[in-house]
């Protein structure tokens, strides 16, 4: 392989070829930062680049493979979501709210990371404070589907998802809060996972909504997935949120047989009004696995509809909260002078936030105001609790539950962004999973006019293993991950 195109590795692929001397990490990194040069003017993933200390970091981690050193991130590049604090960097959430902003920490994971010895290239692009389906709601323009510049990678991780998909790293971190990994995940024949609520520390992370927010990785296969799983997972004395659980060795139990698995075949997520072309990929998915040995029960999860209106309110709710904090005297834009506070406040918040954010701190302060409270914020909060009952009922009959990731491929850019009960309801598949705080992973399952779709595995609760090891197996038969798009 020529040193131009160690970027097309994946993380294990990598492993081996550092553990044996036949590449450094800085060849590695080279041909990542190259790629970047290269391609990420037609697609804009990239927020920030930090070449000179992305080189630096590579030189050390060459220096401990040198010494014997082992580790499973150790000289991997990889590029992280600019929602993460990254310490002396600019940390913006995409806004013109953050746009000068300068983390005075890292994040627990990317501090995980850095004692790992993976190398921080840059920052990717996401929806303004994550608040999106598209990577379109970025102050600082949209991210372009590598498999198709006229459509979205979707969101909010777009930006990290794209990178991925065009070799700019190996890895990415992304956030999924209501499907902001699983989604650009799926239009971008990536492996995106959701770990559990509680698995993966959120110090560091920007809070957008902190009752559903998750860290977790976009890769080119499930082992990836699985080895920067074991590095970022964990419980943070920073984070009360953290499970106390050990992390397991995920990359080592990957393989195993699926004779006597028990797997739910949702019937709301399989009505008439399913795309025919993503049901007919899903009943080949669903072929294979019976093939294996697993077998296939119809379940029930009958909230399923009100899904998507409890996470927009919840969701804006909590973003409300959440927000207030960035006025211009503590946190953010400061355009100086005003006549009193409140024109103040008015003054940079108005400038510094886009529409969406804006939309959704309005739609969340109006679900906790006082008359409002009960029939909106509290209803939801209830309903939310029949949608974990729905799933933990339903994993009393089987292991895990097969759906799709997304309601169609990547859409055109600018089709839907006025539109935004259509952008709700690209989370239709992926907000169950996230309100009830389970490990979800959507998995290359095929294309569709040449677009990339996803299948999604939801799990119980903390059996990160089993979702893997069973997309691990379907990985094996179709290999998607090796199909790359022409840029």
């Amino acid at each position: 392989m020529s040193l131009d195109s160690l970027n097309t590795l994946t993380i294990k692929g990598a492993r081996g070829l550092l553990d044996t001397k036949k590449i450094s990490a800085l060849d590695l990194t080279r041909a990542c930062l190259r790629r970047i040069e290269e391609v990420d003017q037609k697609i804009k993933a990239c927020l920030l680049v930090c070449e000179s200390a992305a080189l630096e970091e590579a030189r050390q981690a060459d220096k401990r493979l040198a010494a014997g050193e082992k580790g499973p991130l150790l000289g991997i590049p990889y590029l992280a979501k600019d929602i993460l604090l990254t310490k002396g960097l600019n940390t913006t959430a995409a806004s013109k709210i953050l746009e000068d902003y300068i983390a005075p920490y890292d994040a627990t994971v990317i501090e995980k990371l850095k004692a790992a010895g993976a190398i921080l290239l840059g920052k990717t692009n996401l929806d303004e404070f994550a608040h999106g389906a598209s990577t379109e709601n970025s102050a600082y323009g949209p991210t372009k589907n590598p498999w198709d510049l006229s459509r979205v990678p979707g969101g909010s991780s777009g930006g990290s998802a794209a990178a991925v998909a065009s070799d700019l790293c190996l890895f990415a971190l992304g956030t999924d809060t209501g499907g902001s990994i699983r989604q650009p995940a799926s239009f971008c024949n990536l492996v995106g996972l959701k770990p559990s609520y509680g698995r993966v520390s959120r110090f560091g992370l920007m809070a957008m909504t902190s009752s559903t927010d998750v860290i977790g990785p976009l890769t080119k296969t499930v082992a990836d997935a699985a080895l920067v799983l074991e590095v970022i997972a964990g419980d943070d004395d920073l984070d009360a949120t953290t499970l106390k659980n050990s992390v397991e060795n995920y990359s080592e139990l990957l393989e195993g047989d699926m004779k006597g698995l028990k797997i739910g075949w949702p019937k709301e997520y399989f009505t008439k009004d399913l795309d025919k072309n993503i049901l007919a990929l899903m009943l080949s998915a669903k072929e294979e696995l019976i093939k294996q040995g697993a077998e296939i029960i119809e379940i029930s999860l009958p909230n399923t509809p009100y899904t998507v209106p409890v996470y927009y309110i919840i969701t804006p709710s909590e973003i409300s909260s959440n927000l207030a904090r960035f006025d211009g005297v503590g946190w953010g834009l400061n355009h100086g002078q005003a006549e009193d506070l409140q024109s103040f406040y008015k003054q940079n918040r108005g400038q510094g936030f886009g529409p969406e954010v804006k939309r959704r701190i309005m739609l969340g302060t109006y679900a906790l105001s006082a008359g409002y409270f009960e029939a909106y914020y509290k209803k939801a909060l209830a309903v939310r609790t029949l949608i974990i009952n729905d799933f933990a009922a339903a994993f009393k009959q089987v292991d895990l539950i097969l759906t799709p990731t997304t309601p169609h491929p990547a859409f055109k850019l600018g089709e839907q962004v006025d539109d935004p009960l259509a952008m709700y309801l690209e989370d239709i598949y992926v907000t169950g999973a996230s309100l009830s705080g389970l490990p979800a992973l959507s998995l290359p399952a095929g294309f569709i006019n040449k677009l990339p779709i996803g299948l999604q595995l939801i799990g119980p609760k903390l059996s990160e293993i089993l979702v893997m090891r069973v997309a691990n197996n379907l990985e094996k038969i179709n290999n998607y991950y090796k199909l790359k798009a022409n840029l």
